[in-house]
């Protein structure tokens, strides 16, 4: 178990690098994470929800994703409650008290997933959640050493040096932990270091003569290392020649901005996300993302100059794209008659689009394939649907896709305007195919982007092979092994 001393320490990171170096080594390897707090969220075959760390991480032990690789996920959908997921199904919401005392029985479902690993699997890399030294959310753990001490799993911690205090996050750690726990701790990592690792060669003698565990490895600072991120929005560009500018609005509650991945990281086109008092500006497509509480977001467009903005921007020709939460946002009006999301029941949306939309109990979660209908060739495209509710109305008549066997039985999604300057659609990873991404591309530049294509999960392989090799370079793998193993 790789458990960190806070947030952002590299544990979802260490973990992607430690499953592709033992599925290079032939070893069937799961990822695990006990409880995730996050709203970025992949869905599986099977048609359960989990954390888009936990989704990478599979992608790097090759292995399809599974709901017991992230048994208990929370979305937040305020600042003190969230939605509960349980083996890949919503539960309920819960505010942050009352789950507290539900986690006893979270506990179980935990535990049922991890024995339904050990059978499978030869090898189990678990990611923890923020800092096991959180002395306030000790009782009834299931994230972190809760979870380690009740299967016994070994653990390591990792640290990052980079922002500085690294020798006292690591010992810190290890002294706010029970005997018992530190028993398990087998060792430390320490990662985002820069410069000559000889001048810090005392530190680590001395780290290890104070608290008898070793260092397993000095991870150096990976620049451009650019995988799916599990919860911060990643707001780095990479531009070589810019063709297209696209504006993202930065909503409170956004959630699966990995959706646009694949276009921060497309050499010809500049992303912006846009936020709080910010102005969009001039750019060629505004995107409406998805959102975990669509209603509260909605609000939050409308008291920004935002609303006017799109609507300005529609005058002057340009392109809007609203996605799930986005594309509800765009009709004319939100009801959430059964409180699945707040306490308001109805909200006047922008108008934009002839369709309403219904938030209901029930959540959609599909893998789905189909045609998009951008252009004449209407390219193959894929992706998964996240959502709660339905759009209907005179816009849905001229869909954005067509589906090939939709588990639901749906035959189209989404719309495009009938002057072909908005489109509006549920799916998400819409622009992770190369093909798919290009159409949509050319459709809001009017064709003016030139045939650059940009694939995504090439780009995620090349990735996650170069920090395995960096792993394999400065961990101490055959020691990491033997502790696997418990040798």
């Amino acid at each position: 178990m790789v458990q960190g001393t806070t947030s952002d320490a590299g544990k979802s990171t260490l973990v992607a690098g430690l499953c592709r170096v033992f599925a290079r080594k032939h070893r069937k390897v799961a990822p695990f994470k006990p409880q995730n707090m996050a709203l970025n969220s992949a869905v599986t075959p099977c048609g359960g929800e989990i954390g888009r760390a936990q989704a990478l991480q599979a992608v790097a032990a090759k292995v399809p994703l599974d709901t017991d690789f992230n048994p208990i996920l929370l979305k937040p959908n305020s600042d003190t409650g969230a939605q509960v997921i349980i083996h890949g199904k919503a539960i309920s919401n819960m505010e942050a008290t009352k789950y507290h005392d539900y986690k006893k029985v979270a506990m179980q479902a935990v535990l049922q997933s991890h024995t339904r690993l050990m059978t499978s699997f030869d090898m189990i890399m678990v990611e923890g959640a923020g800092s096991p030294a959180e002395i306030n959310l000790r009782e009834n753990d299931i994230a972190n050493m809760g979870f380690a001490t009740e299967v016994h799993c070994p653990v390591i911690i990792i640290a990052d040096i980079d922002k500085g205090g690294v020798f006292a996050h690591l010992v810190g750690t290890l002294m706010l932990l029970s005997e018992q726990e530190q028993s398990l701790v087998k060792g430390f990592v320490i990662n985002r270091f820069r410069g000559d690792l000889s001048l810090l060669q005392s530190g680590l003698d001395w780290l290890e003569a104070r608290t008898g565990k070793p260092v397993l490895g000095v991870l150096p600072y990976l620049h451009a290392l650019n995988l799916d991120a599990e919860d911060a929005v990643a707001m780095d560009n990479v531009v070589e020649e810019k063709q297209l500018t696209i504006a993202v609005l930065l909503f409170p509650h956004i959630s699966n901005h990995t959706d646009f991945d694949a276009l921060r990281l497309h050499p010809n086109v500049d992303l912006r996300y846009i936020r709080h008092t910010q102005q969009i500006g001039n750019v060629d497509l505004i995107i409406l993302p998805g959102s975990k509480n669509v209603i509260s977001d909605l609000a939050f467009l409308q008291s920004e100059t935002w609303s006017q903005e799109i609507k300005r921007h529609l005058r002057y020709g340009g392109k809007v794209l609203g996605v799930c939460g986005g594309l509800q946002m765009l009709g004319e009006s939100i009801s959430d008659p059964l409180g699945i999301e707040s306490s308001v029941t109805e909200i006047q949306g922008l108008g934009l689009a002839q369709f309403k939309t219904v938030l209901t109990a029930d959540k959609v979660l599909t893998q789905v394939s189909g045609k998009c209908h951008l252009d004449d060739e209407k390219v193959s495209i894929s992706g998964y649907e996240i959502h709660c509710g339905y759009s209907t109305g005179p816009a849905m008549c001229q869909p954005l896709l067509s589906f090939t066997d939709h588990p639901n039985g749906y035959e189209h999604d989404g719309f495009i305007s009938d002057d072909n300057q908005m489109a509006g659609t549920y799916l998400h990873g819409l622009f992770d195919s190369a093909c798919a991404a290009q159409s949509i591309l050319g459709w809001a530049s009017n064709g003016q982007l030139q045939n650059t294509m940009f694939d995504l999960n090439t780009h995620r392989e090349a990735q996650l092979e170069r920090l395995a090799d960096v792993c394999e370079q400065y961990l101490d793998i055959p020691k990491i092994t033997a502790i696997t193993y418990g040798q």
